[in-house]
């Protein structure tokens, strides 16, 4: 069975755990927040995701 996760979701996760952990502040985390929401509406939203569909396929091959 393969489970599907949004790339959105897991950087949720992963702040929310480093937030929890207070490896960084609030503030710090509402930046990379908007940060990724910004540039999302950019042009570099299809570069970026090409690359993390890259790496995912990459990483896919590499596990079987």
């Amino acid at each position: 069975m393969a489970l599907t996760v949004s790339a959105a979701v897991l950087f949720t996760i992963l702040t929310l755990v480093l937030l929890r952990a207070r490896y960084v502040g609030p503030g710090a985390a509402i930046v990379v927040f908007l940060c990724g929401f910004f540039a999302a509406g950019t042009g570099a939203y299809r570069p970026i995701h090409n690359l993390c569909e890259t790496v995912a396929s990459a990483l896919a091959n590499l596990a079987g």
